[in-house]
């Protein structure tokens, strides 16, 4: 067992390390490998906003004009959302080609500050066309950017603990037994991460995209946390009844003890 446990430690530190390392050390890298998520959500983003363009306040520069729209009008405004789409689709896959050039001066202009500045106008097709080129570059810098962070605390929270899990196993040889409870956590998050990313990766990306990171997953890392503290500094009394419990669900004789 003693084995078994610094085994999954050192294998799952270095797992997590290098994808660490990864999301830092090769320019460009997480665009590549998660590029079809990019582009499908940076054209989600995009019809999302072309369908807000009949939702204009009142109290904004275009109040005059959409006063003078009529119900009749309704047909006008849903051609050039319409035209507008067809429109982000042609622009989509050049754009991204654009931006995913690193030496482009485009990746400093459009940045996550740009995003609150840039509205759609129903003044022109034309006025319009060229909002939309801004928008879908400035929302492929901000989901890259956001995609980043997310990989980042999702690799580094688990490169933590497997390095503590690691240690622990080293600095507290009778607490091996008690050990296997998080270690078993650990194999199991790991295992389900790795199959999404191998056989459901859009999943995985828009798993780790959507505030699984911000709730659901460091909860479950802070759960993990949580063991591990209790058998460096409470010599697993609460592990142990746990675990104990366990045995005694499962019908086993065996028990553990605190270290």
């Amino acid at each position: 067992m003693r084995i078994t446990i610094r085994t999954i430690g050192l294998l799952g530190s270095l797992l997590f390390g290098t994808a660490f390392w990864f999301t830092f050390g090769v320019p460009g890298g997480v665009e590549e490998i998660a590029k079809d998520f990019i582009k499908e959500r940076v054209e989600q983003k995009t019809k999302e906003k072309i369908e807000t363009l009949s939702l204009i306040k009142k109290d904004s520069k275009l109040s005059n004009i959409v006063k003078r729209l009529s119900k009749n009008k309704e047909k006008e405004i849903e051609a050039l959302k319409a035209q507008l789409q067809s429109k982000s689709y042609e622009k989509a896959a050049l754009i991204i080609a654009e931006m995913r050039d690193l030496n482009c001066e485009c990746r400093k202009k459009y940045t996550q500050s740009m995003k609150e500045h840039l509205e759609f106008k129903l003044l022109s097709l034309q006025s319009a066309n060229e909002k939309l080129t801004d928008f879908m570059k400035s929302k492929y810098m901000d989901v890259v950017k956001n995609l980043t962070n997310d990989l980042r605390i999702f690799t580094g929270s688990n490169l933590l603990i497997f390095i503590i899990l690691l240690l622990v196993s080293l600095s507290k040889p009778k607490a091996i037994k008690h050990l296997f409870l998080p270690g078993i956590l650990l194999v199991i998050s790991t295992a389900l991460s790795s199959y999404f990313y191998l056989f459901e990766q859009n999943w995985f990306f828009t798993i780790m995209y959507n505030d699984f990171l911000g709730f659901w997953y460091l909860a479950w890392v802070g759960l993990i946390f949580a063991v591990l503290c209790d058998i460096v500094f409470n010599k697993a009394r609460v592990t142990s009844e746990v675990i104990n419990g366990i045995l005694n669900a499962a019908g086993s004789a065996l028990s553990v003890a605190p270290c």
